[in-house]
């Protein structure tokens, strides 16, 4: 179904190295104006400021620093300095179950922030998957941050288990006899809990492996069976005669696969369907190639190496984001989850309804993270679809910009003011995050083999019931520093 390609991290390709020396600068700048290093939930060139801040785009830029020690665009004590203010921040900030002037509650923290104050931004929800993105970057830095002399990532360490062990997960399940984990809580009326769980499979993996290894807090190990793949029956599909478990936007196959190596490990689904969650993504990554080329949609553009449906900027989003159809009636959407439907199905509404219920649409709108942020799953693939991407301009106008890809661009509406094609030209950062963190993954296992060394981590997947592969190396354990 593919090749098997072991990269030569030293002798990288110019064009990707440029890809993710762009996308790295987008975070570095992006945050050196907030006094606490929040990142903007998205900007555009010139616009790097925003009032809102996003803890999960936070997270990404926390793994993101290391990643230009290593690649030598930033010196270590820069990328230590950032990440500590970013920490100390978080461990000191506000919390508490009122409408306004809290950065979070109970341990965890809301979506968006002020940029300034670093409080809750307008009427957004206590997150418990950003909270968890946040985190991810945070145990990161516990990891790599590992000079024993070094005061200042002594420090850094000590932070990032002082916010990990705040995180109240059991209370977050919204009842003491759920065995699920609530997708967020609000303050307003006396507080209440949003009403969806996570149920897998999405991205919110990652989620319950902290909640698990938490070493306060933790949740019992059948939330993970009981609760997080207790749906994963009405997700199972097949691709090319093999098993998918299928969720169609390309990000809840790669979030939770950036900071965690699935790789030879394995959960009582995974032996029971002989695959590990790795080998799922890299199968949903041709999944997604596929889909394009089939373009049952008849869609402009799609084929071989224009491929790449998530959650991403549209059309409609300069016009208030709501819906509209062209002339042609195809129907057009602002920010939403898009995704690759099951081949062989087609419906003319441009929408789907997938196996777990959701309704996901496919407008045209292709994301260049979709690829970017699957590199390390079919690289046979994802690098020659980035490398034609990034030389597509719709009309003239480019889908590469200064820092990376642009969020998102379509080729096939043909509605004023976008004739013959759209380009978005805003970065987000939850879409940056994926493209810069797993070229690095693919090349270096930089990420992969840091969070190996971070005990709670492994607990967290053995408490889950992971077994096998890396896990059984006991080379890494104690390498963690707990907090004081």
């Amino acid at each position: 179904m593919r090749e098997n390609i072991s990269p030569d991290a030293s002798n990288r390709d110019p064009i990707i190295e440029d890809i993710q020396k762009r996308t790295f600068q987008w975070f570095w700048e992006s945050g050196q104006n907030s006094p606490h290093g929040l990142i903007p939930d998205r900007n555009s060139e010139g616009h790097l400021d925003q009032d809102f801040t996003s803890i999960a785009a936070t997270g990404f830029a926390l793994t993101a620093y290391a990643v230009g020690v290593e690649r030598g665009y930033i010196a270590r004590h820069e990328a230590a300095e950032r990440t500590y203010n970013t920490l100390h921040f978080f461990a000191t900030a506000p919390q508490g179950d009122g409408t306004s002037g809290f950065t979070g509650y109970n341990g965890f923290f809301y979506h968006f922030l002020h940029k300034d104050s670093g409080t809750r931004y307008n009427t957004c929800e206590l997150s418990s998957i950003d909270t968890a993105l946040l985190l991810a970057g945070a145990l990161f830095a516990q990891a790599y941050y590992s000079n024993p002399s070094d005061p200042l990532e002594k420090a850094i360490r000590n932070l990032s288990g002082q916010i990990y062990s705040k995180v109240n997960w059991s209370w977050m399940r919204g009842g003491a006899d759920k065995k699920t984990i609530a997708m967020g809580w609000l303050p307003e009326s006396g507080g209440s809990f949003v009403s969806a769980p996570w149920l897998g499979y999405n991205e919110a993996m990652i989620l319950y492996i902290l909640a698990l290894g938490a070493p306060t807090f933790s949740l019992p190990p059948s939330a993970w069976k009981e609760g997080w793949t207790s749906n994963y029956y009405r997700q199972i599909c097949s691709y090319q005669d093999k098993t998918l478990l299928r969720f169609a936007p390309m990000f809840g196959h790669q979030y939770s696969h950036i900071w965690l190596d699935f790789k030879g490990i394995q959960d009582d689904w995974n032996k029971e369907n002989g695959l590990d969650y790795f080998e799922n993504s890299c199968r949903a990554t041709y999944h997604q190639q596929a889909y394009a080329v089939a373009n049952p949609l008849g869609f402009k553009g799609y084929g071989e190496n224009v491929w790449g449906l998530t959650a991403c900027d549209g059309p409609a989003n300069d016009s208030g984001g709501e819906p509209y159809w062209d002339a042609q009636g195809k129907r057009y959407f602002g920010y939403t989850a898009r995704g690759a439907g099951r081949l062989g199905v087609i419906n003319p509404a441009d929408a789907y309804t997938d196996a777990g219920g959701t309704i996901v649409s496919d407008d045209g709108t292709i994301a260049p993270t979709a690829a970017g942020g699957s590199i390390a799953f079919a690289p046979d693939i994802v690098i020659p679809t980035l490398k034609h991407m990034k030389n597509i301009n719709v009309g003239n106008r480019p889908v590469y910009g200064k820092y990376g890809f642009f969020d998102a661009f379509n080729l096939t509406v043909n509605k004023s003011p976008y004739v013959n094609g759209w380009v978005g030209y805003q970065y987000i950062g939850i879409d940056q995050g994926p493209i810069v963190l797993m070229i690095e993954n693919y090349y270096s296992r930089l990420i992969w083999d840091t969070m190996k060394k971070n005990s709670y981590i492994r607990d967290g997947l053995k408490r889950a019931g992971f077994t096998g592969g890396w896990l059984n190396d006991n080379g890494y354990d104690g390498l963690v520093e707990p907090a004081r």
